[in-house]
């Protein structure tokens, strides 16, 4: 189980707003993670610390393709991010990363920022203010792949 503090976004929420295009041409992840949400909390990277996590409604990390959106977050020390449901590309490339994505229905609509959380991806629970809630629990190859730092990691370690 670990703990860590919740920042909380709404449905719909987009690459774009995870991480603007015109931060895409900065050579390096490490450069552009100083810039996540900036247009929806400009002062996310300096108050997120590593083990923190983010929440979101409906459809999180729908927009354009771009692996830098969860590559930002996975940078700046997120440990998971707990959504009632995310698009399809966001989902896979956040795993492709080794970032963990957890789908929880109930639990965004009870917490807000600055909540703490602590969450079981072996158990698929989440608790906070008091409550326990169901998430869903990852299968035990994707669960490796995340333990070994995403596809590529787990796909080399493989080949070793």
């Amino acid at each position: 189980m670990s703990c860590g503090k919740i920042f909380k976004f709404h449905n719909d929420l987009d690459t774009d707003q995870i991480i603007a295009s015109q931060y895409l041409l900065l050579p390096t992840i490490d450069e552009m993670k100083g810039h996540t949400f900036e247009s929806l909390d400009p002062q996310f990277p300096q108050k997120v610390r590593p083990g923190d996590f983010v929440v979101g409604g409906e459809n999180f990390g729908c927009g354009s393709s771009r692996e830098q959106a969860p590559s930002v977050l996975k940078a700046l020390g997120v440990q998971a991010i707990v959504a009632k449901s995310f698009a399809r590309i966001f989902y896979r490339n956040a795993i492709n990363i080794g970032l963990p994505v957890i789908v929880c229905k109930e639990l965004p609509d009870a917490v807000n920022t600055g909540d703490e959380m602590e969450l079981s991806m072996e158990e698929g629970v989440a608790r906070a203010n008091g409550r326990t809630f169901s998430c869903t629990r990852l299968p035990a190859y994707m669960q490796q792949i995340l333990n070994q730092g995403g596809l590529i990691a787990s796909l080399n370690q493989e080949e070793a």
